[in-house]
């Protein structure tokens, strides 16, 4: 989502501001600004489109300041222009912010009857217009930012300048995260602690409805009933080695390429390869006792979902529910008493994924996680964390943060099984096994690469391509639809396999690429009489599977991507690789933004 960082320095800030949206970029976004205090004067940049344009505006027109503001905007209220770009500002006050004012419209016609003036269509503006107004009629800037919080309702982080003030900033949160740095004579804002990284390695992580300010001597925080709190100061480990792209031509690409490695390390942290068991950190509940399973997850989130709802029904005998985070709310759930309730993540901060936790746990779930950032909302929130170790995924289209998740499910599924008395000792060896092979399963898929990026012309025309999976492929047949939706633009869908023939083999045609994902096994022939449906209506089949299952049934593809041969269990992980390398290569031959594609972000706090 939105970006942002704000400096109160010893030194200039404005190109630190501009470097640190840069390393925000990852988040998607359609316009920047930036604001420093200086001399009494509010100075503001702004630009709609990427950074370039910004930095752009910023040699034709400088700015300087010892403090200042910068944000990277996704549009929610009022289009990307330069009008609606953040930093917001009035005579006396100007803020961005990341998260939505759910109810703007009341407070902002309140505002104009008591005639204030509007420049942009935005929700945040009214937050800049509440606090102006108190500091024009005499109140510190504490006290206004102090009244104006409760008024607010939706989800925000806000970093605030007052022109008054050239050694102070004002930051909030609730719904939004927001990170405090502490450096040598500064102290910094940032949505998160990649931004701070070249900055400070010591941060604090605001808690739900904290606020701060900050000075160059370090930061006084308030808890939403404006208590002095202390919050800890950690070492957020981000380095800016942690963002660059190496020899790699796109984030994308070089996060395709490190799932070996980080598969390997989550999977590091739950298997006991002495043992040849699966271990979860310390819990206070007995998993035994858990009788049904409630999974919530978003995007790419749920199709990892829908993986573990097969293998936690196969392996454990528990009964799961999946949903869609944004729908679940609202369709009043039934949720039973002693049941496990588990949120999947990349962020931890997805606005419909906290939501449904908050509400899970208002019902008496037992809450899980799995999630990237161990220092998230939902991570502080839950019962029990189990954390990915992907690192920094800067791609918005989540490639290895999507595996890692596969993996922890795997390891959870297993030991589901053993504490229910559905798996013995050898078969729980076995599992272990087979999850050790995953990082070299990974490499081998890799391998393929090659060949993947010299059929990706035959895709790239294409404006509709059909997955087809069957089993635990299914979710990866969505999977691998999604992808070359989100950086191709490409219109995709996905299916299982046996119900194309319930509608959408109408759209069939030599015109109309179908992957379809068939590892050799007992779901082999049926998928493959589905591919031989589409072959006969005159479709055009890419075939992913083993040397095995090619050999039986390639003849006739229009292209076959070779996998490495691999147990059931470990299919989802293997099978991912190329799928995503198929989308960004397709992506790459159209020439979109693969790491930036429109319209996206990665992480969606907003509902």
């Amino acid at each position: 989502m939105c970006g942002i960082i704000g400096i109160v320095g010893k030194e200039q800030v404005a190109d630190r501001l501009v470097d640190g949206l840069r390393r925000m970029e990852y988040r998607g976004y359609d316009s920047a600004g930036v604001c420093m205090v200086e001399n009494g004067q509010l100075i503001r940049r702004r630009a709609e489109g990427k950074l370039n344009n910004l930095v752009l505006e910023l040699e034709r027109n400088p700015a300087s300041g010892l403090i200042g503001i910068a944000h990277t905007r996704w549009a929610t209220h009022g289009a990307p222009t330069t009008s609606n770009a953040h930093p917001h500002a009035t005579g006396e006050v100007a803020l961005v912010h990341n998260g939505i004012i759910e109810n703007f419209k009341p407070l902002r016609e309140g505002l104009i009857a008591r005639g204030r003036k509007f420049e942009s269509e935005t929700d945040t503006e009214v937050v800049a217009h509440l606090v102006s107004e108190l500091v024009e009629a005499g109140q510190s800037p504490h006290d206004a930012v102090k009244a104006v919080l409760p008024q607010l309702r939706g989800a925000f982080a806000l970093a605030i300048a007052f022109r008054q003030h050239d050694d102070m900033l004002i930051g909030a949160r609730l719904g939004s995260p927001l990170v405090v740095g502490y450096g040598e004579g500064e102290t910094y804002l940032g949505s998160d602690a990649l931004a701070l990284a070249p900055l400070t390695q010591r941060i604090t992580y605001l808690e739900e409805g904290d606020w701060v300010v900050i000075t160059r001597t370090g930061a006084q925080i308030f808890d939403a009933d404006n208590n002095a709190v202390t919050r800890p100061v950690v070492a957020s480990g981000a380095t800016a080695a942690a963002i660059e792209k190496g020899n790699y031509r796109h984030f994308m690409q070089k996060e395709i390429f490190e799932q070996p490695v980080v598969v390997a390390q989550t999977l590091r942290s739950y298997l006991r390869r002495v043992e040849q068991t699966v271990a979860l950190p310390q819990i206070d509940f007995d998993l035994a006792s858990i009788n049904r399973v409630t999974i919530v997850a978003c995007g790419t989130s749920f199709y990892a979902a829908m993986v573990a709802k097969y293998w936690f029904e196969q392996f454990a005998r528990l009964p799961v529910d999946i949903d869609v985070a944004s729908e679940f709310r609202y369709r009043d759930p039934v949720l039973e008493p002693g049941g496990l309730s588990l949120f999947i993540s990349q962020s931890g901060e997805t606005a419909d994924t906290l939501a449904a936790l908050r509400h899970c746990k208002a019902a008496g779930q037992t809450i899980a996680v799995v999630v990237n950032v161990p220092t998230s909302t939902m991570a502080r929130e839950a019962d029990l964390l189990l954390p990915t170790h992907a690192g920094p995924e800067i791609g918005v289209a989540s490639t290895k943060a999507f595996t890692c998740q596969l993996a922890v499910l795997a390891a959870l599924a297993a030991h589901l099984a053993v504490k229910r008395g559905r798996m013995n000792r050898a078969e729980e060896a076995a599992i272990v096994e087979h999850l050790v092979e995953v990082p070299a399963a990974l490499n081998a898929a890799l391998s393929h690469d090659d060949e993947i990026a010299g059929m990706a012309h035959l895709i790239a025309p294409a404006r509709d391509v059909l997955y087809l999976g069957r089993g635990a492929d299914y979710p990866l047949a969505l999977e691998g639809a999604l992808k070359l939706k989100e950086i191709s633009y490409i219109h995709a869908e996905g299916y299982a396999s046996g119900e194309m023939k319930h509608g959408p083999i109408a759209l069939i045609d030599e015109l109309v690429p179908v992957i379809v994902l068939a590892p050799s096994g007992p779901l082999f022939e049926k998928t493959v009489s589905n591919m031989q449906e589409v072959r006969a209506r005159g479709g055009k089949v890419v075939l992913i599977s083993d040397a095995e299952g090619i050999a039986e049934a390639g003849e006739g593809c229009l292209a076959t991507i070779e996998m490495p041969k691999v147990h059931p269990l470990i299919a989802p992980l293997v099978y991912a690789v190329p799928v995503q390398l198929l989308a960004y290569h397709v992506a790459v031959a159209k020439g979109t933004d693969v790491d930036q594609p429109r319209n996206l972000a990665k992480s969606v706090t907003v509902e």
